[in-house]
């Protein structure tokens, strides 16, 4: 399958991705705008928005990993990180299912870079539990 060079999906895959990432903003009005045009099949909104939070998330989960060469995990003051690294803890790499919760989910994939989990479940449970949001915002809006 070849990315198409439709602009309406780069901006869906744009919006996605920097939504996954630790800078503020959300994909749901694009995903909800280009769902209620009806153009492109649910599979395809879903996977290009699945595809472009997902590869966030772990850009967020490598920046993680490296915060932690320099920093001691003792420092993480943040609240949200708090409550990310206790969930983690808790349950490993499965608690990224819980990625694309707004508030918890950006750094729950940065502390999991922190922890060191590994990448590949990491990116896995991600992907699942990205996909599972836009298929659940496709019922809603779709």
């Amino acid at each position: 399958m070849s990315f198409p060079a439709n602009s309406d999906l780069w901006t869906l895959f744009g919006s996605s991705f920097l939504a996954a990432t630790l800078l503020p903003g959300g994909s749901e009005v694009v995903f909800a705008l280009l769902a209620s045009q009806e153009v492109y099949s649910p599979s395809v909104l879903i996977g290009v928005a699945t595809l472009g939070n997902t590869l966030g998330g772990m850009v967020s989960l490598g920046m993680g990993w490296l915060v932690a060469r320099r920093y001691p995990l003792r420092t993480l003051a943040q609240p949200s990180h708090q409550r990310a690294y206790r969930w983690l803890r808790r349950y490993g790499a499965v608690g990224l299912l819980g990625a694309w919760m707004p508030v918890i989910g950006d750094p729950l994939c940065f502390v999991a870079g922190w922890l060191r989990l590994n990448v590949f479940l990491g990116l896995f449970f991600m992907a699942v539990g990205k996909g599972a949001r836009y298929a659940a915002l496709w019922n809603v809006v779709g």
